[in-house]
């Protein structure tokens, strides 16, 4: 119905507060839980038993489990919180809680909950995991309850889960019985399967009912699952922690910051009214700071914490799994500290004490840039465990290389279930790690490393040699393969080419499924020992280097219409060589380091045209160059020695696409290997060493006069371009470097 007041406005508030009034003289406010509470619920044993909820202020709440109750009084804002006795597992009980209306809640059981988290290996259900179907039809477990959470991410912590459709089906928000069908439903083919089989191995061995509450979403951050008390607790994130507090409009750092904004904001409007008198220009409107937006993103830190755990705590608990780091693997070490927060975040606003985490590390896989920098980041989660109750499950041996999802999930829970029982529940005979390091010494030119966790001793999981261990010389040359030899608890490392071992590395590549297990089954992850020489990129990933010399160093970030070298050794090196040799690197923000080395037959007799090539230099190459020896870490660039199909780019003019030259493969129509200088002699300018029988840019250094909107690259543009021109993207690279060398007759 609508209302007219006089006037003859429109409005809707007289029946709201209406309304509103009624509800407050007849105490009508509903008695009600949060939805972590339910039919065939989980509470955990051992552990004193928390309910809460809301209803009218002033009402007095009683709260009965079986023949155990207590009473309360909700506060003002009519929130109330009862807790019952700790009980040991056992079940069904009906759960009743009592007011000015009632609710009771049926089936319920005590035993073990845990909860489960991460992005999408842990979210994968079990229809879309290994032997799907089968594993759904024996699902049939009355006491393993589940509990799928609903996604949502909120800009503020949120007291209650998100609330289903009425009418409909609830899969998620809502206890179920472990069944075929239950197990089943929702997206992306059910229930996490990582978490079942981890519940059912726990349920198996423990003879105790187990909750499983399935908190998950495919392709997120740690951060977004990270409440402010954990950034608070590390200080390598204390940047982190301070945009965390001036998003949250509930802080004095955000009162301060709006308090000068709104500040601005009057001068401006006070300046602005004053110009519109004078017809005068306004001034700029002051912007609204963007650190002061709250979450507005399911990536932004603390967004999903506010939308899926906050609402869970405090249910009591016995700890967390946690699978998740594919969407951080580019940030290597500070993944330990990000760990850090995660965990301190949610045992402090838990208040359950140092309540086991366990979790996994990410598995093999194609994850694009350098494939040693996953190394760093397995490390940084094998760290983790230097947190207090926590434990590591590794998977190098059975992932996919070829999928980021790796179906075998039974094998995941499995380990994650042997680190409860071990460790949580104090299970003595139960192995839950594979060979972890414990002490490298040097013996002559072998170095011995020794493991823990070793069960009956070391063993190769395929019966083959062992793989993936590397280790490199005190004196000169990078990591080398290692013969790897078991020995007992230790396995012995040598290479015929090294002969003062100091260091060794083990699994440091993103595609790396080592061999190496103890007798128990279970693999050894990626780490690293040893004082590895202070070499750089050049003399650790090239073996021939040590016999170049160095003619020029150019920092690139100086490029410019005139060329200075950093380093110039013309003068102090001999007049003949007979091979030439290029090594470009190129840092991105991320920290991540491209490299390529090329080296040649010699293709002039002069130092002074190797160089850029500058109308000064002289030089001015468009020809085929010999006997290429090609190291690199961009993916799909063609290395080895001896290739064949080289040609050089090399001259200080403008150029088009023609290929009069007749370079084989090359193209008249785009930019490749096959281009045509042409006027003006001082234009453009073309730095490019190709592979053409590979259809192949080896690195183009085009277009220095133009500083940072030189063209810079290793490999192919893309798909449709193999050179770089009209790139302009030198200023992508935060670091980039160009060296030059000769081997000398």
């Amino acid at each position: 119905m609508r209302y007219t007041i006089s006037g003859g406005r429109s409005v809707w508030l007289i029946l709201f507060l209406a309304s509103n009034l009624a509800c407050s003289q007849t105490g009508l406010a509903e008695l009600r839980l949060p939805r972590v509470f339910g039919h065939h619920m989980v509470l955990q044993q051992a552990k004193p038993l928390i309910f809460w909820g809301w209803s009218d202020a002033g009402e007095t709440i009683t709260v009965a489990l079986g023949s155990d109750s207590q009473s309360t009084q909700a506060n003002e804002h009519g929130e109330w919180k009862v807790t019952l006795a700790a009980r040991q597992a056992g079940g069904p009980f009906t759960l009743k809680v009592s007011g000015a209306s009632t609710i009771v809640f049926e089936d319920v059981l005590i035993g073990e909950v845990w909860l489960a988290s991460g992005q999408s290996n842990m979210e994968m259900g079990i229809g879309a995991a290994r032997e799907g179907k089968a594993e759904i039809a024996a699902a049939n477990y009355p006491a393993i309850r589940l509990l799928l959470v609903a996604n949502r991410w909120s800009p503020e912590p949120q007291s209650d889960l998100a609330a289903g459709k009425p009418g409909e089906p609830q899969p998620e928000n809502t206890w179920k019985v472990c069944t075929p069908q239950t197990i089943a439903e929702a997206g992306w083919n059910g229930f996490s399967a990582a978490a079942y089989y981890f519940g059912r191995e726990l349920h198996q061995k423990l003879r105790v009912p187990v909750g499983l509450i399935d908190a998950t979403w495919g392709g997120t951050r740690i951060e977004s699952w990270t409440p402010p008390a954990g950034f608070a607790a590390v200080p390598a994130l204390k940047s982190e922690y301070e945009l965390v507090q001036l998003g949250d409009p509930r802080t004095a750092q955000h009162q301060q910051r709006l308090e000068q904004t709104l500040g601005d904001m009057e001068q401006w409007l006070a300046a602005a009214r004053v110009a519109m008198k004078q017809q005068q220009l306004v001034p700029n409107l002051p912007t609204y700071p963007a650190e002061l937006l709250p979450p507005h993103d399911v990536q932004n830190a603390t967004a999903l914490y506010n939308g899926m755990i906050h609402p869970l705590q405090p249910f009591p608990l016995r700890g967390a799994i946690w699978y998740q780091g594919e969407s951080n693997s580019g940030e290597g070490r500070l993944y330990t500290e990000r760990m850090k927060a995660l965990i301190a975040g949610w045992r402090q606003v838990w208040s359950e004490g140092d309540f086991p985490f366990y979790y996994v590390q990410i598995a093999p896989y194609d994850y694009g840039g350098n494939g040693e920098r996953i190394g760093e980041f397995w490390e940084a989660q094998a760290e983790a465990q230097t947190i207090p109750n926590t434990g590591m499950a590794v998977i190098t041996d059975i992932g996919n290389l070829k999928d980021i999802h790796p179906a075998n999930k039974q094998d995941v829970g499995q380990r994650l279930a042997a680190w409860a029982l071990a460790k949580t529940y104090g299970q003595r005979e139960v192995i839950y790690s594979g060979p972890t390091f414990k002490a490298l010494s040097v013996e002559g030119d072998k170095l011995r490393v020794a493991f823990d966790h070793v069960a009956n001793g070391l063993a190769s999981r395929d019966g083959k040699p062992l793989t993936w261990f590397e280790i490199i010389d005190a004196d000169e040359g990078g990591f080398t393969k290692a013969d790897a030899r078991i020995e007992g608890a230790t396995v012995t490392l040598s290479a015929p080419e090294i002969k003062h071992p100091v260091a060794m590395r083990f699994a440091w590549h993103m595609l790396a499924e080592p061999n190496l297990k103890n007798t128990a089954g279970l693999p050894a992850g990626a780490f690293r020992a040893g004082e590895v020489p202070k070499r750089d990129l050049l003399s650790l990933k090239v073996p021939e280097a040590g016999k170049y010399q160095l003619v020029y160093d150019l920092d690139l970030t100086k490029l410019g219409p005139t060329i200075t070298y950093d380093t110039d050794n013309r003068a102090q090196l001999p007049a003949a060589f007979d091979r030439v040799a290029y090594f470009l690197e190129l840092q991105a923000a991320d920290g991540d380091v491209q490299y390529l080395y090329v080296s040649m037959n010699a293709f002039t007799d002069s130092l002074d045209k190797i160089g850029v090539p500058t109308v000064a230099s002289g030089a001015h190459f468009q020809q085929g160059v010999a006997s290429l020896n090609v190291y690199s870490n961009v993916r799909g660039i063609v290395t080895g020695t001896n290739l064949t199909g080289g040609n050089i780019e090399f001259w200080p003019n403008n150029y088009g696409t023609a290929n009069s030259a007749k370079v084989i493969n090359a193209s008249d129509q785009v930019y490749d290997f096959g281009d045509e200088p042409a006027d003006p002699p001082e234009g453009y300018g073309s730095m490019q060493i190709h592979n053409h029988d590979a259809k192949q840019t080896l690195f183009a250094v085009n277009h220095w006069g133009q500083g940072k909107s030189a063209d810079l690259g290793i490999g192919n543009q893309d798909a449709a371009n193999t050179d770089w021109t009209f790139a302009a993207n030198a200023g992508k690279w935060s670091a980039k470097r160009l060296r030059i060398l000769v081997r000398s007759k």
